[in-house]
This record gives C-alpha cells, structure tokens and sequence, in this order.
C-alpha cells in the first residue's frame, strides 16, 4: 500500500493480501508451478459475477489489497472489469500475466486504463536460453521483457518476481544487475516450495540461502524499490541478525529494511508490509474454483466463497487460527528467539513435512 493507510491491519481479523486465482489455464509450463496449470480454462472457475461477491467480500472484511493471479490472469477476457469493480469499492489490485503471446501492447493498455494499480511479470533467468528452459516455452524471456518496457511506457507500476532454486541460486549477482536495470517499484522474491511440478525440482540449501540473503539485504540498502522475500520469512531473522552487528539502531540507515521500505519505497508500490506475513496470517489465497485456503502453497481447503464466508474461515477456522499462533511452532522453529518476527515458512514446512507447524526446513540455525 502506498503511505501508512492498510499497514495497520490486524492480522486476526483480515489479511493484507488476498491473492485469486481467477484462472488456472496457461500456456506456460513453468518447471516450479505449484498448480501445474494447463492451458484450458476449467469450467467451474468462478464468473464475472461471483468474482464481484468476492471483492465485496475482501473489501468488507478489512483488506486493502487483492492481486489476480493465474495461471495467466489473461486468458480471462473479463479480467479489466474485475480490476474495474475492485477499483471501485476502494481496493489496490495487482496482476500477474504470464510472458505468452497473449501479452501484448493493446491488452497492456486495457489494463492501465483499466486501473491496475500493479502489474507483475516473472524473471527467473538474467538471459532468455536459462528462463525459457525453466518456463518450457521458447521466446517467454523476450515476451515478458517486452511487457515490462510496455508498463514503463505505460506508466504502470512494475513488480519483477523471481523464484530462487538450485538451478539458479549462482545466478543472484546478475539476477540483481537485470531488476535494477528494469525500474521496477518492487522485487519479489520467491524460494521455491516443492509443491506441483515444483516437487521435480531441488531447493536451495540453508547456506545457498543465508548467501542470497546477504546481496538482497545489501541492495536493499542502496534502490528506491521494495525487496520482499516471500516463502523465506527467515530472511527476517538473518536482517535481525546482520543489524545487531552494527550495533543498536541511530538512524533509519540502521533500521529493518521491510521496515524502512514500507514507510520511505515507492510510493505507488503495493505488497508492502513492516509485519511478517506468512500462510493464513496476513494472507490468504482463493483457488480458480473458489476453495479458500491459507496459501496457494499450503492449499489445505477450508472452505469455498461459494458456500462460506471467507471473512468466518479467515477468522475463526482453526487450522487459520493456529496459523498464527507461534506457540505451536514445533522444532527449532518453536525454541527460537525470532519466532515472532519470523516463524519459518509454514507453506515449506507443510510442503516438505506434511506438517504445517514443523520447523523451518531451510535455515542455518541449530545446524
């Protein structure tokens, strides 16, 4: 959210963020892709209608921002009347199409005019041989470079998102020469959760990790954008950790990036949060069908919008409740100092354990 208006959402009572999944058909076939979309659209997706319920929904519980995933959002050719109506009951709305031919100038255009506050597009490569490969479609580097030069154009605000994994971990340094060059107002980063195609993949390993951590948070210092680590929320703890070194805070210089960027980034980026967010406690995620579930990686159904009211299953669902409850943390998750500002990564934990209160799989500490 741009200024202070939405950081002070009550993580018991509403999510920051609701991500929808207004389709799952794509054309892409994305090596890391938690729903292993297809490219048709299923026939019980939720309609232009019920997409208006929704966001009436989300709007009235106390959330301020939606953002459109797919799949490729798209293949919905009522995608800028749902950005229209969401942007008319007063809610920051981002999108994420995919780097397909369906991406074009003209579609660009709908969108802006449409109001999208954000538009996302996904770069996991700094050349197009390593991101083709990994999407499984020749030219989507290109495509989705192009998308990115047409949101600068357009002056649309641009988020860039990259999912980190042992087939790219070495790439960081060039990775973050790319994002710069892109002005973006917000870099997403992902580490890959072994969900969908994604199972097929390896990880990086704690260290691989803490070394990403270290040139994000080093760059954090120096760009105008946000950094987010999404699904590494022990990247908190390694900030924590890295601050104490250079002894107790005197300036904002010396203060938590997330922070410092929720309050001083972008003015017009969305996705900022000076609160850890993690699977059902500040986010929540709606399937193509409409199954709410904390996250699209920790997609344990708990209910449907077109039977329950997602403001009740966010509230009081308990498997949502215990979510966000620290003292169930089991491990050295539960032992450890940070497991309120941090909390590991609950959509991992249930990924690689079948448990979604285990303990952080991938952080150096007690190693």
């Amino acid at each position: 959210m741009s200024g202070k208006k939405g950081f002070d959402v009550d993580f018991k009572q509403a999510p920051l963020l609701v991500i929808w999944e207004v389709t799952r058909a794509c054309t892409l076939a994305c090596q890391h892709c938690r729903a292993s979309a297809i490219d048709y659209r299923h026939p019980d997706e939720l309609n232009l209608e019920e997409g208006k319920i929704l966001l009436d929904e989300i709007k009235a519980m106390g959330t301020p921002i939606v953002v459109f995933t797919g799949g490729d959002p798209l293949q919905r050719t009522d995608l800028e009347e749902l950005i229209r109506y969401g942007k008319s009951i007063g809610l920051r709305i981002g999108t994420i199409p995919a780097g397909t031919p369906r991406l074009d100038k003209t579609r660009m255009r709908s969108l802006k005019e449409s109001g999208v506050d954000q538009v996302a597009f996904s770069i996991d490569a700094p050349n197009a041989a390593d991101h083709d490969s990994f999407r499984q479609v020749p030219g989507s580097y290109d495509l989705t470079l192009q998308g990115a030069r047409w949101a600068q154009e357009l002056n649309i605000p641009l988020q860039i998102n990259t999912v980190f994994h042992q087939g790219n971990q070495h790439q960081i340094d060039e990775l973050c020469d790319l994002v710069k060059s892109l002005e973006v107002v917000f870099w997403e980063v992902f580490f890959l959760v072994p969900t969908g195609r994604g199972t097929q993949l390896s990880s990086c390993t704690a260290e691989e990790m803490e070394v990403i951590f270290g040139k994000l948070y080093a760059l954090s210092k120096k760009v105008p954008f946000v950094i987010k680590v999404t699904e590494a929320q022990h990247y908190r703890r390694h900030i924590r950790q890295q601050e104490r070194k250079v002894g107790p805070p005197s300036s904002v210089t010396h203060r938590n990036p997330y922070e410092v960027q929720a309050k001083t980034a972008h003015p017009h980026a969305i996705g900022r949060s000076s609160k850890v967010v993690n699977a059902g406690n500040g986010f929540c995620f709606i399937d193509h069908t409409g199954n709410i579930c904390p996250s699209g990686f920790l997609s344990e159904e708990r209910g449907n919008v077109r039977t329950h009211s997602l403001a009740h299953i966010y509230r009081e669902d308990e498997f949502f409740v215990n979510l966000r409850n620290p003292k169930l943390l089991k491990g050295k998750c539960g032992r450890c100092e940070f497991k309120t500002s941090c909390g590991g990564s609950r959509s991992r934990a249930w990924a690689v354990t079948g448990d979604a209160w285990a303990e952080e799989p991938f952080c150096v500490l007690e190693r």
